[in-house]
């Protein structure tokens, strides 16, 4: 029986461009790629191993003559794909109290606080949640565990009584392996398909 929906905010609810954030950055930085020591930093930080002022630390020491707030800029490369249809759809699930909602998000709190300010309605949009989780600050506690690990022992949960909700595959594999029942939504139509049985769920 499902009691859970977890659902991936950085594709569902935005789109967070990271080949557009790294251009952005590198013109920023006037370099025409990031050297081998900043790719490992930039990697550090975007799993989740890096705090965000230990991070903003480093370029700030690197690149001198850029203010904070360039740096902060540079890394807020989002296209706002936030339709407020989602919004009501999540308030409508909310109050059926037939699941309880999970929010993943592998956004940092660049982003976090960019999409804050805005998105009109986001402070709205975080209560429809039970739980929302930065992939971020899991990986900051436990590196050894994946997110989705984590999500269902925090919250004392059996994988196959929970659905993982993206808009792409790139996450659902990993989430399959676990045992979760894994949902697409239809960017074209909005509708919940079943990605391994390509039958639509309403729920």
């Amino acid at each position: 029986m499902i009691t859970t929906l977890v659902f991936d905010f950085g594709d569902v609810f935005i789109n967070l461009d990271k080949e557009g954030a790294y251009k952005n950055a590198l013109n920023l930085f006037g370099l025409d790629e990031f050297p081998e020591e900043l790719t490992a930093i930039n990697s550090l930080y975007e799993q989740g191993f890096m705090e965000t002022e230990e991070f903003l630390d480093f370029y700030a020491a690197n690149f001198k003559k850029l203010s904070r707030k360039q740096i902060i800029e540079a890394w807020n490369f989002i296209i706002l794909d936030f339709p407020k249809h989602r919004l009501e759809w999540l308030q409508e699930l909310k109050a059926s109290g037939s699941y309880k909602l999970i929010l993943l998000s592998n956004t940092n709190e660049l982003h976090i606080d960019f999409i804050k300010e805005n998105v009109l309605f986001y402070e709205e949009f975080k209560t429809c949640f039970d739980k929302f989780y930065l992939s971020h600050e899991v990986n900051m506690r436990k590196p050894d565990h994946s997110i989705y690990e984590f999500v269902l022992a925090d919250n004392n949960l059996k994988a196959k009584d929970c659905v993982f909700i993206d808009d792409t595959t790139e996450n659902t594999d990993a989430a399959f392996d676990l045992g979760f029942g894994t949902w697409n939504i239809d960017p074209k139509t909005q509708d919940v398909v079943n990605l391994f049985k390509l039958k639509p769920h309403l729920f």
